[in-house]
């Protein structure tokens, strides 16, 4: 039996693991990229200011900086669908695109991207990304950066790992495990029709990622677009839809599991005056913000404040802005609670822009070179202090995204059964073979190969088909662990082909189809 003295001693040494690595946490999210070139840094938290950025996405983004609040990458969709299907880039601390960091499935919504450091590693990240409604590529990917490589500016060692391969809802999120190291990362079920409301919730270890917890809360539609937000402190989960449906629920960060869902407004099936767009916590979780968008005959967006201390929380609901549409040309879009407290709004100008999406460069006003700021988001009605386009952008343009970083900064919940680094669920049996994962995105006709545990220190990758005649053959080096390659399959003919990769340590194959 364990000595008393030896479990205290333990107790000490999780604790110390869990205050440095919240030390290291507190910059992560100090580096904001968005929009048209623009970007927000928030190492000095009085006074944040405005920076330059690579990109250009209408959407989706998510960035992350280390322990000093230095960038070191971000990522997003740089396009629409109808610009061309593969729309995932990754950029460097330099503003290029990083080493292998093209081609990144995605589809250019607007929170189908996070970040989050790999549990226990100083240099590797995943990145998560999805599909909704581009088929038969809908599902969920991770991608893995390793910021050792390349100099320093970081490299793509896995890229497009399939996670699963339904429609998912433009509302990937993540959230730290309750033993402060592990993470949990959510992807919405959606077929834009039946009533399930099915969370698929992973877990994310040092060594893996497991299965989904699958629930189904069955108390809304599976709908398209939607947004889960955690309060700061993580013990609350608010989820909002297009269709006008708002319910808080408590959220059990050791085992990953929704419960209570308190119901502040249904779903509505006409007279669509609720179209919730983005959303946003304050920092003391007292309040919540809304943004609504104008649809279905709506010619109005709003931005709401709600107090969620209230015995009646959509009574209490006061708006704090309203713009309308055609008047303005403007559209609501993105919250987000900002290192500095504040909450930040950002809205898109339509006038003149082709499904909103790129801005010409004589677009330039008001509502696209600034964001809205929530001075006071704890305090109630007009003592919150919004002020609608007062941030300005440094000449760069924002569309309806925000960055969608997780809270890095949360700590364990200390005192509950998860307090230890044991993740509160049984975990199946890790082991250390190698595995060979393959993609084919039809309509790319694009091949992506990724090895995981692979020995060696150079790879002959080879492709043959049915006939075992060699379509493709390349030499690369290792990076340790890991082998990525995309393969460009337009010139091949359909049928089966056969991938084999072989060092002077293994030999994997592995079969795929070009429908």
């Amino acid at each position: 039996m364990q000595s008393l003295c030896s479990i205290l001693e333990m107790k000490k040494i999780v604790a110390l693991f869990l205050i440095t690595s919240a030390c290291l946490a507190q910059n992560q999210n100090n580096i904001w990229c968005f929009g048209d070139s623009a970007g927000i840094d928030f190492t000095n938290i009085n006074t944040p200011v405005s920076i330059n950025t690579g990109m250009d996405g209408r959407g989706s983004c998510a960035s992350i900086a280390d322990s000093a609040g230095n960038l070191l990458f971000y990522a997003f969709t740089r396009a629409a669908p109808w610009l061309g299907n593969f729309t995932g880039q990754v950029f460097n601390s330099q503003h290029q695109i990083m080493q292998n960091g093209d081609t990144v499935q995605g589809e250019a919504w607007y929170n189908e991207l996070t970040i989050i450091p790999k549990p226990n590693s100083n240099n590797l990240y995943y990145l998560f990304s999805m599909s909704e409604t581009n088929v038969p590529t809908q599902g969920m990917w991770y991608s893995l950066v390793d910021m050792n490589a390349n100099g320093g500016l970081g490299s793509v060692i896995v890229k497009n790992v399939r996670m699963n391969n339904f429609r998912n809802a433009d509302c990937v999120t993540a959230i730290k495990h309750g033993n402060g190291r592990d993470w949990w990362v959510f992807s919405k079920y959606s077929t834009n029709s039946t009533s399930f409301n099915r969370f698929y919730t992973y877990l994310v270890t040092p060594d893996t990622i497991m299965p989904p917890i699958i629930q189904n809360l069955n108390n809304a539609t599976d709908v398209d677009v939607q947004r889960i937000i955690f309060s700061p402190d993580g013990n609350k989960m608010m989820q909002i839809n297009v269709f006008g449906f708002m319910c808080e629920y408590d959220f059990d960060r050791c085992t990953g599991l929704f419960s209570n869902p308190q119901l502040i407004y249904t779903e509505q099936t006409g007279n669509y005056n609720r179209l919730f767009w983005s959303g946003a916590y304050s920092s003391d979780g007292t309040k919540f913000y809304a943004s609504t968008q104008y649809y279905f005959g709506v010619d109005t967006c709003y931005l709401v404040q709600y107090d969620l201390t209230s015995g009646n929380i959509s009574a209490s609901a006061d708006t704090l802005f309203r713009i309308s549409y055609p008047q303005t040309f403007v559209q609501a879009g993105g919250l987000r609670l900002a290192p500095d407290n504040k909450i930040y709004f950002a809205c898109i100008y339509w006038n003149n822009v082709p499904n909103g999406y790129p801005y010409p460069d004589s677009v330039r006003n008001i509502y696209n070179e600034n964001l809205g700021v929530i001075n006071f988001p704890d305090s109630a009605g007009v003592a919150c202090d919004f002020q609608p386009f007062s941030f300005y952008l440094g000449g760069k343009r924002t569309y309806v995204g925000l960055p969608n970083n997780p809270d890095y900064n949360l700590d364990a919940v200390m005192g509950s059964p998860c307090d230890t680094l044991s993740v509160g669920i049984s975990e199946t049996e890790i082991t250390n073979k190698a595995l060979l994962l393959v993609f084919y995105n039809a309509a790319a006709e694009k091949l992506f190969i990724n090895a995981q545990n692979f020995k060696g220190k150079y790879c002959t990758l080879q492709i043959f088909d049915v006939m075992g005649r060699k379509v493709f053959s390349s030499r690369k080096k290792i990076q340790p662990h890991y082998f990525t390659h995309d393969i460009n399959c337009a010139a091949l003919a359909k049928g089966m082909y056969i991938i084999n990769l072989q060092t002077e340590k293994e030999n994997l194959s592995k079969k795929f189809i070009k429908e």
